[in-house]
């Protein structure tokens, strides 16, 4: 049972003065697209270029975050929905602590998406819709997950017996089926100088 007796407590030192301190905006960079199309690879890519910028990030990878956090959760309906919400409350504790977040899940369904969207701030959600052809995606699995779910071996998977909803109007749209990762990256890069989440000077 829910605790009521419970209340958020604000510290003396707040967002505002770490993102000063860290000179770039805390955001969540939310990297969403089917499995394989690049969402793992190309967040590692973004956050080595951040890193080599002087700027603080953390990567939130869909397979780690299974080892501890979610590793009681499957792949129904249900648990991808609980999934994709405690990815959402950790993401917003690190864009709290001023960091760029970026977080690499396939997260197929738009409302659980929303539902991330609304908890933070204006301009703190960045979708980042890493798009690829199906064909490309299922080239590149090396796990060898597509063929195990055409062979109705694993139930449920997205793109094949699930669907994945695609953005509608992301922030940022990268198609990693022609982009090669430097250009992918770049495009990313450029929007957070753009829109001041990162400072230039």
């Amino acid at each position: 049972m829910r605790s009521e007796n419970i209340k958020w407590y604000d510290g003396d030192i707040g967002q505002k003065e770490r993102e000063a301190l860290f000179k770039q905006k805390g955001g969540c960079l939310w990297f969403t697209g089917l499995s394989g199309s690049g969402k793992s690879t190309l967040a590692r890519s973004v956050e080595k270029t951040l890193y080599e910028m002087g700027r603080f990030t953390y990567v939130l990878d869909g397979d780690n975050i299974r080892h501890g956090l979610n590793g009681d959760l499957g792949f129904s309906n249900e648990d991808r929905k609980e999934n994709i919400r405690r990815i959402g409350e950790v993401s917003k504790l690190f864009v709290d602590a001023g960091l760029l977040t970026l977080t690499a899940f396939i997260s197929p369904f738009r409302a659980d998406r929303e539902a991330v969207r609304n908890i933070l701030e204006d301009g703190q959600f960045i979708e980042v819709y890493v798009d690829c052809p199906l064909d490309i995606c299922e080239h590149r699995d090396v796990k060898g997950l597509y063929a195990k779910a055409r062979k109705n071996e694993i139930s449920a998977f997205t793109g094949i017996s699930s669907p994945y909803e695609a953005p509608k109007n992301p922030e940022i749209r990268v198609n990693t089926g022609e982009q090669t990762l430097e250009e992918s990256t770049k495009i990313i890069i450029n929007y957070l100088k753009e829109n001041h989440i990162i400072e230039t000077k």
